[in-house]
């Protein structure tokens, strides 16, 4: 009886023993966990920088302005008053006109993190890389400024076994670096003309902003080109710091454009050339000379300025519509008919290949193109008949300097292997510079 009494008793010691020890590791299991909670409570947030401000600070408001938006409508909607946005709009005008805001484009306002929400600083932005800030929760200020734009080196190389913008859509590269190719050679290929055969190699530099936003091809720093067996090598170099004029030049520093493009446009076909004589039914069969060349394009296609000059007309007549007219130098003018819209003011000194216009159909005319005139000592010509000059070649001072210049490139060209296969991404990429 003893013996069974102590067996009992010991039962009942080892089941509070048991019922002390669960108690005291639960105990143990909600302190480390109250801890952990407490950790994790004293973190705090990761700063996120953009327009050089905390975003952390602020409650932020991002939208894009609508039709029949303008600043004040933007922030009185945002609960600040008009004598506020008048102040603003005073002081900020030397730096930004606030007016010129264009639908479609994104802002971002940052606001007071409390309960009224007050708007302290409008950021707007006109295109990718650029930004404006309204700064008014201290003094009001206005400034225009980029974001972080880095620039990647890359290397692609390719045969052609039908045109050049097949051969890179293949890679996964966009045509524009065909274009930008083709603009290149413009004079010494004929890229509607490509050979099944015919090789590239292109060392050239992507844009990107904030490190992860891509913004297209910035440039080709350097080419080469095989068509019927013929090398031709391209090098982009600065021949003018002032005025930031670039060209191309071969491995011999002989430059590979003319003082002329062929054509303002990248068209589909010549629909009516220059012809003194020509006779037209609409009119009787008379003759009605037509002194320009007309290349038919989609409407909205950019016309680029057939050489370096000064535009000296940027205007609208009832015959031409929207028209450009550059002057070139004593010699030589070239006018642009029928644009949908200018991209030029009269005075404005553009280089070859800038964007004046794009084609349309204003004025008299049948259908989308662009008519190209040109003007030699006064006259209007037939440029596909003049023996046009070459462009600048680069001086004595500065061929030395060139050749030295392209010697590592033409180096690292010659080495690029030249693939039959279609590559998904470019043979390679390094980062050359970043630029804020």
């Amino acid at each position: 009886m003893e013996r069974k009494r102590i067996t009992t008793l010991g039962r009942r010691c080892l089941i509070v023993f048991a019922a002390a020890l669960l108690f005291v590791g639960c105990k143990e299991e909600e302190k480390q966990q109250r801890e952990e909670v407490k950790e994790v409570a004293v973190l705090e947030p990761k700063d996120i920088y953009e327009f050089g401000f905390n975003l952390n600070d602020y409650i932020v408001k991002r939208d894009t302005i609508r039709s029949g938006d303008s600043f004040g409508v933007i922030m009185e909607r945002n609960r600040l008053g008009y004598p506020k946005i008048f102040q603003i709009a005073e002081k900020a005008r030397d730096s930004f006109d606030i007016r010129k805001l264009q639908i479609g484009k994104p802002y971002t306002l940052l606001c007071s993190k409390d309960t009224l929400q007050e708007p302290k600083c409008f950021i707007y932005q006109p295109n990718k890389e650029e930004y404006v800030v309204v700064n008014f929760q201290d003094s009001i200020h206005a400034y225009k400024s980029r974001k972080p734009i880095k620039y990647v080196e890359k290397e692609v190389s390719g045969v052609i076994t039908s045109n050049i913008s097949e051969a890179l859509d293949d890679k996964g590269i966009s045509f524009i670096l065909a274009y930008k190719m083709s603009d290149i050679y413009a004079w010494t290929i004929d890229f509607s003309r490509l050979q099944k055969g015919d090789k590239f190699k292109v060392i050239y530099t992507d844009k990107y902003i904030d490190d992860s936003i891509y913004a297209g091809i910035a440039d080709i720093k350097a080419a080469y080109f095989e068509h019927r067996n013929e090398p031709f090598y391209a090098f982009e170099f600065e021949t003018d710091k002032e005025k930031g004029l670039v060209d191309y030049f071969n491995e011999e520093a002989k430059n590979l454009r003319r003082a002329f493009l062929k054509a303002p446009v990248e068209y589909k076909r010549i629909s009516s050339r220059y012809n003194l004589r020509r006779r037209i039914a609409l009119y009787g069969n008379r003759i009605r000379p037509h002194k320009g060349t007309d290349f038919a394009a989609d409407i909205g296609t950019p016309i680029r300025a057939t050489a370096n000059g000064t535009v000296i007309k940027s205007a609208y007549t009832r015959g031409n519509g929207n028209y450009v007219k550059i002057k070139h130098n004593s010699t030589y003018s070239t006018q642009y008919l029928h644009m949908k819209k200018q991209n030029v003011k009269a005075g404005q000194y553009v280089k070859q290949g800038d964007v004046i216009g794009w084609v349309g159909m204003t004025g008299n005319t049948s259908g989308p193109h662009v008519c190209y005139r040109f003007w030699k000592n006064g006259k209007q010509v037939d440029p596909f008949k003049q023996k046009l000059p070459e462009a600048e070649p680069i001086s004595d001072s500065l061929k030395a300097k060139y050749l030295d210049y392209i010697k590592p490139i033409k180096v690292q060209l010659d080495i690029i292997e030249s693939d039959v296969e279609p590559l998904i991404e470019p043979a390679s990429e390094n980062l050359i510079t970043q630029a804020y």
